[in-house]
């Protein structure tokens, strides 16, 4: 990853920038795609998530964390209503969790929690043309989802914009996803690598469940409380401890985006010191070269997501890493 702009990097930044500047598509398909159907589905699935589900109306969607009772993350997912079921749409390796955690309060209520992965695959695509690919002329809100095609043909597209510009996930059925992928690409639309995907969500700042986020964290630790968490919905499995941390203002630690200096990528757990190099202020949880950035072929900027304490949240909070004998210093997002 150092030489960035080697063979095979040259054909990274290509796509990178179309992503940044036109349009390009990831096939995503590893998502976690769970349908909830049942009459009593949005009811349920309102008493365990942070964000409010029953104000949503077919087309519409939300991002929210579904929460253990001590107010700690199951899972990071995103909501959406459709006319007979809901769609909860979230990165790779939720599904077990989510079906475990969620059927744990199946008693008598009528919800069916039905695993779509197996036979439905995604395709995300990005950038600031994707709405005039895809005809979508008011672009969609963010959450929104619209259906196209009808009966077995049908696919679903949903704003998601996971990678910093406007991004639709199109969740086909997985006999027809690689002929809507050859038609894309043979358009001439860039089709990106599970790395460049990576690489442009930590430049995004967006978080990955797993990685970034685990069950040991608190909702608010996740730093996307205005996307994730309604305060007025009522009563739902930890809720009293996020109300709690609202109330006092802040968390002990929260996820921040960093930029540094070039250096080795560093490995998940890496930890993060203040400027002196001397105190511990954080962990790395992601990271990569900003291919965007270079100078003698060189990514010149390392970007980083990672866990930091209260007292280095601020933007601009100088930050210290260092791997091996390498010291690199850099600056809090």
């Amino acid at each position: 990853m150092s030489d960035i702009l080697s063979e095979p990097s040259n054909g990274l930044l290509a796509t990178r920038n179309a992503a940044h500047s036109s349009v390009a598509v990831f096939d995503v398909s590893d998502r976690t795609q769970i349908e909830i159907m049942g009459t009593d589905r949005a009811r349920f699935l309102h008493s365990f998530t942070s964000n409010d589900i029953k104000r949503l109306k077919p087309g519409q969607g939300c991002e929210t964390f579904v929460t253990n009772l001590k107010g700690k993350v199951v899972a990071h997912v995103f909501v959406f209503c459709g006319e007979h079921s809901l769609w909860l749409d979230g990165t790779p390796g939720q599904q077990e969790a989510l079906i475990g955690h969620l059927g744990k309060f199946l008693l008598i209520d009528d919800v069916q929690l039905i695993p779509r992965n197996t036979e439905r695959g995604e395709l995300l695509v990005t950038g600031p043309l994707a709405p005039q690919l895809l005809q979508l002329d008011d672009g969609l809100a963010v959450a929104s989802h619209v259906t196209r095609g009808t009966g077995d043909e049908s696919f679903d597209v949903r704003r998601v914009d996971l990678l910093g510009t406007p991004g639709f996930l199109l969740s086909i059925p997985r006999s027809r996803r690689d002929a809507v992928k050859f038609g894309l690409t043979s358009l001439g639309i860039a089709e990106g690598s599970r790395e460049l995907f990576e690489m442009l969500r930590i430049e995004a700042g967006y978080p990955r469940y797993g990685v970034d986020i685990t069950e040991d964290n608190l909702a608010q630790e996740v730093a996307r409380t205005k996307q994730c968490i309604s305060f007025d919905k009522g009563c739902y499995l930890g809720q009293e401890t996020i109300a709690r941390i609202d109330a006092l203002g802040h968390t002990n630690q929260e996820l921040r985006q960093m930029a540094f200096e070039s250096i080795d990528v560093p490995p998940a757990g890496s930890p993060v010191f203040d400027a002196t190099g001397t105190n511990e202020v954080g962990v790395i949880t992601s990271a990569t070269n900003d291919i965007g950035s270079t100078s003698g072929g060189r990514a010149t900027t390392l970007l980083a997501l990672g866990l930091v304490k209260r007292i280095a949240c601020p933007a601009n909070t100088p930050v210290q890493l260092r791997i091996g004998n390498q010291t690199a210093t850099g600056r809090v997002l």
